[in-house]
């Protein structure tokens, strides 16, 4: 990745203290204003969605969903969509006073988000649910209705969206390495009816399939190991550098040090040793959706 991608994930890390929120306009007109500024200069270079989409080498969903400002474009759509449109500066310049709302995200998680997005790697353990950009539609719906206190209809359905939106970071980055290890009582926890766990093992499976995509399961009689204390992840920036993240009730904490860190990552390694292979784990997954 280039280096202004680096240099913006960094910067983004220390614009806000470890362990705030970030305080977004909710919802965001810069995205917007920004979303409307592109179109109108792709349509003034007379350029279809899906022509503008194949020069900045993104999807057109992504070009739509940034034009409708539902999303914060990456550094690289910037400048690829500068060089596209005119190369006036116009739309780095207008880039630097973008904010985002975020609907549907939780105020302490967007900071992590913004990160995972410019990643060149990212490890997941999870010991509660199944990790959020492996849910099926039917399984993040359920575990938002499950909230307490409860969310307004419109608070679920932007909930769901963001996501959903979230998940497709996977499909548009296929030589970007994602790990996961989940435990295997996370899959064994029932939801809605049969059909409905059919649905989220067919998604995981799927979500899971790709080269760049790594899915091992801990098994139930694997005991106790070193990732006991939580879910965890840990991401490399374009820089090279690891972050950590962790998070808990109505909480998540953003985790830099270097030492901490590298005991997270040390835990991930160990408990790779001891999860099931990426094939073992498939053939239980399936094994699972069998007995339904």
């Amino acid at each position: 990745m280039a280096e202004s991608e680096a240099t913006t994930t960094e910067a983004d890390m220390r614009a806000v203290p470890l362990g705030e929120g970030e305080r977004e306009p909710h919802p965001s007109d810069s995205l917007r204003t920004f979303g409307a500024f592109v179109q109108a200069l792709r349509e003034h270079a007379g350029l279809s969605r899906a022509e503008l989409a194949a020069i900045v080498q993104f999807s057109k969903h992504t070009v739509e969903s940034v034009e409708l400002g539902r999303r914060m474009p990456d550094q690289a759509f910037v400048e690829r969509a500068e060089e596209a449109l005119g190369n006036t500066g116009a739309l780095r310049r207008a880039a630097r006073h973008l904010t985002r709302g975020e609907v549907g995200l939780a105020a302490w998680f967007r900071q992590w988000a913004r990160l995972e997005r410019q990643a060149v790697s990212l490890c997941t353990y999870e010991c509660r649910l199944v990790p959020g950009l492996l849910q099926s539609e039917a399984y993040a719906r359920a575990v938002f209705e499950g909230t307490i206190p409860l969310r307004t209809d419109e608070e679920l359905k932007a909930q769901l969206a963001a996501r959903m939106d979230r998940q497709r970071m996977m499909l548009e980055r296929p030589t970007v390495p994602f790990s996961f290890i989940v435990e295997e009582h996370v899959f064994r926890r029932r939801f809605g009816d049969a059909e409905a766990m059919r649905g989220l093992l067919d998604h995981v499976l799927e979500r899971s399939a790709p080269r760049n995509v790594t899915l091992q399961v801990v098994p139930l009689e694997a005991g106790l190991h070193a990732c006991l204390d939580g879910p965890v992840q840990v991401l490399e920036t374009p820089a090279g550098r690891r972050l950590a993240y962790s998070e808990g009730q109505k909480n998540g904490r953003l985790i830099s040090d270097v030492k901490e860190v590298s005991a997270l990552c040390q835990r991930y390694e160990t408990l790779r040793s001891q999860a099931l292979s990426p094939r073992d784990s498939r053939d239980l997954l399936e094994r699972l959706r069998g007995e339904l």
